[in-house]
């Protein structure tokens, strides 16, 4: 009589396990479903929008930050070669037979200074170097505009990322209070899936939104760096510039004493 009590009892503990075994595998579905890919799916027509353009702002932010390295670490470069070439002449004249890199930063500041002096040849040398050093100052102002071009998207995707995030999260906890309502339960299995598919559009927002900020900081000292190298070269244009007007005023001088 044991035996057969102690046999039902094993047979009831295996049927027990057998049933037991979908309700193990319940969690591991849900994780699934839970997963940023299955919230995302399962997520309102409007949080899945907010989430995909934060998506693609992280994207724009990334493309902007490697084109922009590129560029002004190539823009460096040529700058740092403009400077070191235009200490080592003595004149316009050799700076511009020197001159065969059209993406040279020098190259429209030589231009423009030689232009200036050819509208200015009858005119007296007093007033040249400042009508050049202005001519000088609007091209500096130009290339650093220039230099700037792309990084306003950066500022304005760190600056609304996160309040975008916002609205979806706010939008998807919205509809999981309605989908309470509807349910007539309190149960926070009910509510749960739609609130962490709305706090997913938040961490979105603030993935797409901090890196922007760096990056834009970054490129922002980058370009403060290369506006000051073209400074720089600007002024070695005005020191030619003042040579050349020395030399000019000195020759006729010559020419008087002998």
């Amino acid at each position: 009589m044991a035996k057969r009590k102690f046999g039902w009892i094993v047979a009831g503990a295996a049927l027990s396990g057998l049933l037991a075994g979908p309700a193990l595998a319940e969690p591991s579905l849900s994780g699934h479903a839970l997963s940023p890919w299955g919230m995302f799916m399962a997520a309102d027509w409007v949080v899945k929008s907010v989430m995909i353009g934060l998506a693609g702002a992280s994207v724009a932010t990334w493309t902007i930050f490697i084109a922009k390295l590129l560029e002004l670490s190539a823009a460096k470069r040529r700058a740092a070669a403009s400077l070191a070439r235009l200490d080592s002449v003595r004149g316009l004249a050799d700076a511009t037979a020197g001159l065969n890199d059209g993406r040279d930063p020098a190259a429209p500041l030589l231009h423009a200074v030689l232009e200036e002096m050819e509208q200015s040849a009858d005119l007296p040398p007093e007033g040249i170097k400042e009508r050049a050093a202005s001519r000088l100052e609007r091209i500096e102002a130009a290339t650093a505009r220039a230099s700037a071009r792309g990084t306003g998207v950066l500022a304005s995707i760190g600056a609304t990322a996160p309040f975008v995030g916002l609205f979806g999260t706010v939008w998807g906890i919205m509809n999981s209070f309605i989908g309470i309502a509807e349910s007539h339960t309190t149960n926070l299995a009910v509510v749960a899936p739609g609130i962490a598919e709305a706090l997913l559009a938040t961490a979105i927002g603030l993935v797409a939104a901090i890196p922007a900020v760096l990056v834009y900081n970054a490129l922002t000292r980058s370009i403060g760096g290369y506006r000051a190298q073209v400074g720089d070269i600007a002024a070695a244009v005005l020191r030619l510039l003042s040579r050349d007007l020395d030399r000019r005023g000195v020759k006729p001088r010559l020419r008087a004493a002998e």
